[in-house]
């Protein structure tokens, strides 16, 4: 019986079949481009492999097309009466997930792990701070992130995937040794791989390391295709890095090209928070409000993002309309917050809108009570510093520098530069 990369048998006897099927989740693993083609020369090999149909919705789902992914599923439950039992509690896990019921997908995901640990397909959904244990709103979830891939470690060994999550949540549980040495592990698994390189990069932002981490990545984005689903996020990074080395034309550019809505290609999400996020950090750091780009954002952000209900979006949205002056519908994010992490986004919306009246100490008495506790609203300690550089400038607005100082020097330390937040050097 054919297998997996993983040894998982396959419901097909097509060798064709399986090498694509192969390809395709290693593509969709590595968030390289071409993964939809791959896993659409699987079926056309072998349309009544279950599992090839499941992946394509998985695939389609992760690029933000929903009525797709849908068709893909409804696909591969068709066939799934004669495939095995693990392939039809895969097509069940991913089912949930593909249906937006993301609290019986991770039940699903656990139980069947638990079977079947080295079905990474299933797995992955649980990896990353925008994951089923990512975005759960849960105090916590970083140790969650990092005590469920621990105890997948062992059924991995070096597997390149594995690998590459785990360095991830070690980073953002502060264990940046261990991170270091995790990622280094996975270098050669998949040499292209823009999950490795994003996580690389996370790493080198949390040890302050904007130099090395700039140059790695302008070099490695050459090769990486405007299709890539991590196109628009690994750019935000290399605008960001450039706008902390000084380089603002560069860092502008860089969003011009390939992260405000429009030009970017990439999930919705990453296009509304990864340009609201630049521009609000930008402003921290010292250059002009553009006015234009935030009713662009707000705009976007009101299309796409229309009602409460994911907090890490939700805190964005409320940013860009708090900045563009849009008061209806950034008034709906602050009342009408949802989700498990709601209040503490209704709080940091309201945050928001007090920061761009230029309402400081409103600003700070909002935000402080949830510093420890905002890994709540989901993304990476990386796009948290949103929240963390924008305290750091209302107390330096309020003339409270050394408490500004001493805010990011217990907290992060490393990225306690006037390059970040302007007027710190003061």
């Amino acid at each position: 019986m054919l297998e997996d990369r993983y040894g998982n048998p396959l419901g097909t006897s097509s060798q064709a079949a399986r090498d694509a099927y192969v390809d395709g989740v290693d593509r969709l693993l590595a968030a390289d481009s071409g993964t939809e083609q791959a896993l659409e020369r699987a079926i056309a090999a072998d349309d009544g492999f279950a599992l090839a149909h499941a992946g394509l919705a998985r695939a389609r789902q992760v690029a933000a097309k929903m009525k797709d992914a849908a068709a893909s599923m409804a696909r591969a439950r068709e066939f799934a009466a004669g495939a095995s039992a693990r392939e039809q509690s895969h097509i069940a896990m991913l089912g949930h997930l593909v249906s937006g019921n993301g609290a019986a997908a991770y039940r699903a995901a656990l139980d069947h792990l638990a079977d079947y640990p080295r079905d990474a397909l299933v797995a992955q959904p649980l990896t990353g701070v925008f994951g089923l244990i990512g975005f759960s709103g849960l105090a916590g979830r970083e140790a969650e992130q990092l005590a469920f891939l621990s105890g997948l470690a062992r059924s991995y060994g070096d597997d390149w995937w594995f690998n590459t999550q785990f360095a991830f949540a070690q980073i953002e549980a502060g264990q940046s040794d261990r991170a270091v040495r995790t990622i280094e592990a996975a270098r050669d698994g998949y040499p292209r791989s823009a999950n490795w390189a994003h996580i690389r990069s996370h790493i080198h932002y949390e040890l302050g390391e904007t130099d090395a981490g700039l140059t790695y990545l302008k070099d490695w984005m050459r090769g990486y295709g405007r299709d890539g689903v991590l196109h628009c996020h690994i750019s935000w990074h290399v605008a960001l890095w450039a706008l902390e080395s000084g380089d603002a034309v560069s860092a502008w550019r860089v969003i011009d090209d390939a992260v405000r809505p429009g030009v970017a290609w990439g999930p919705p999400l990453n296009v509304l928070t990864d340009t609201a996020s630049f521009l609000h950090r930008a402003e921290l750091a010292g250059e002009p409000r553009q006015d234009d780009r935030w009713r662009e954002v707000s705009d976007f952000a009101a299309r796409m993002f229309p009602k409460p209900g994911i907090a890490f979006a939700d805190i964005h949205a409320a940013l860009a309309h708090a900045m563009a002056g849009a008061a209806e519908p950034l008034e709906a994010y602050i009342k009408n917050a949802a989700g498990p992490a709601g209040e503490v986004a209704a709080a940091v919306a309201e945050a928001f809108d007090a920061f761009a009246r230029g309402a400081w100490e409103a600003c700070i008495v909002l935000l402080t009570p949830f510093m420890a506790t905002h890994e709540r609203l989901g993304g990476s300690r990386a796009q948290r510093d949103l929240i963390e550089f924008t305290l750091v400038a209302a107390l330096l607005r309020c003339g409270r520098a050394e408490d500004a100082k001493l805010m990011l020097a217990t907290r992060r330390p490393l990225k306690a530069s006037p390059r970040s937040v302007a007027g710190l050097a003061a």
